[in-house]
């Protein structure tokens, strides 16, 4: 008699998938054979072994083997010593040829615990610091902190402050701009623009240091206003510098952004989308180029701009090119700003009256202003002592820069660099 197979149970209604449902789970759980990855590191690896991540996270290299016709990438450092990485900042580059396949910024070459020394501070002791952590707009900086300390104590600030605090904001502001705008030029070729926007750079340096006694380190806003009043002398120097300085922006408009080479290198180049730009936290003008009209000055106004009428440039296309309008037509509205701050300059106190050692009652506060890169945020906390518990800077080039590793694949090296330099980096403001 032959032998017979004893027959299948019977499985309930609705449960016969279920075993093959979980021979798919216990299977997609499995790590993939390293043949059927296309990103290798090194040769081929034998079926049934599996990929080893050696390299920084995101880089790899492509195989090499008689049955695939591929380029071998290579891995090349930038920095940080690169003269075209607007500080000392490394980026660490998957290349296959000219084309970046993928990059990482890394960061700490620079840092200076600045947020750990203001614990061991005094409240007007830490601008100091914060001068050197945006080095090229440290007067913004000194604001959002004064702000801060402001509402913690529950300061009132005199008019006459605030107008003044706006009026050297917006003259950093344009300070800041020229350099990026002749840094920017240089990153895509072309050299004069450097040279004459320092030259505009120089005539305000001037202005501010007749103000506040120096040419990059402040330390003039202060909790309750600022160190001192406008000297009388000041004034002929800001209005010969406003009635100059718009011609010279034409000039240099014409020379770098009318530039047909200059439109052929830019154009299309480090696109951002808005809704990577969100994601990522971008601010300020890297923000507004792709046409998202955010800012704090309108927003959550501060200082004098409730009583200042100007509007925000934004732009449209998100690229390179449109950052570079939307800087240079916000030089323009600080130009008018600084025009109307200097005809309305109220009269009064340029600070209120405020104890020589600050000890806020317990509590936390953020406040922020619009700094040339976007919004420059400080959060402070306060156990009630002279000294702030923690204080956080919320630094909008921090931001900017961790968007390098979204948008650089697909660039060529060169391309890279200049994309790089048009969000505006300051390494101080990063590392801090």
């Amino acid at each position: 008699m032959a032998n017979r197979r004893p027959a299948a149970k019977k499985q309930p209604a609705g449960k016969s998938a279920q075993p093959k449902q979980a021979a798919q789970s216990k299977q997609s759980m499995q790590p993939k054979p390293a043949a059927a990855n296309p990103h290798l590191l090194g040769e081929i690896l034998p079926e049934g072994a599996y990929e080893v991540e050696v390299l920084p996270k995101g880089l790899h290299r492509v195989p090499r083997g008689v049955d695939e016709l591929a380029t071998e990438h290579l891995i090349m450092n930038m920095g940080p010593q690169h003269p075209s990485t607007h500080g000392v900042l490394h980026l660490l580059l998957e290349i296959d040829g000219e084309e970046v396949i993928t990059g990482e910024a890394n960061i700490g070459y620079l840092h200076r615990g600045i947020e750990k020394l203001a614990e061991h501070r005094r409240y007007n002791q830490v601008g100091t610091l914060l001068d050197r952590s945006d080095y090229l707009s440290g007067l913004h900086s000194e604001l959002a902190f004064s702000m801060a300390v402001e509402q913690l104590a529950e300061i009132e600030v005199p008019r006459k402050a605030n107008w003044i605090r706006s009026l050297v904001s917006e003259l950093n502001r344009i300070a800041s701009h020229l350099v990026w705008m002749g840094t920017f030029g240089m990153d895509a070729g072309s050299m004069p623009g450097f040279l004459y926007a320092l030259r505009e750079r120089e005539a305000l340096l001037d202005i501010l240091e007749t103000i506040t006694g120096a040419r990059m380190m402040f330390n003039y806003v202060r909790p309750g206003g600022v160190l001192m009043d406008l000297p009388p002398e000041v004034e002929p120097m800001i209005r010969a510098f406003l009635a100059d300085f718009p011609t010279k922006l034409e000039e240099y408009d014409t020379l770098i952004g009318k530039n047909e080479i200059m439109q052929a290198r830019i154009k299309g180049v480090g696109v951002i989308h808005r809704s990577t730009a969100l994601a990522f936290g971008l601010t300020g003008a890297n923000l507004r180029a792709t046409g998202f009209g955010w800012d704090v000055r309108k927003e959550r106004p501060y200082a004098a701009y409730p009583e200042l009428d100007f509007d925000i440039p934004v732009g449209e296309t998100a690229d390179c090119w449109a950052r570079y309008l939307v800087r240079m037509e916000e030089m323009r509205v600080s130009t008018k700003l600084v025009g109307q701050l200097l005809d309305g300059m109220p009269e009064g106190d340029h600070s209120a009256k405020v104890a020589k050692v600050l000890r806020p009652p317990a509590g936390e506060a953020y406040a922020a202003v619009e700094s040339p890169r976007g919004e420059m945020g400080i959060h402070l906390a306060s156990d009630g002592s002279d000294k702030p518990y923690r204080m956080r800077v919320r630094g909008p080039a921090y931001y900017a820069l961790s968007i390098i590793d979204e948008i650089l694949p697909g660039n060529l090296i060169a391309d890279a660099v200049m994309t790089a330099g048009s969000l505006d980096l300051v390494l101080g403001e990063i590392d801090r």
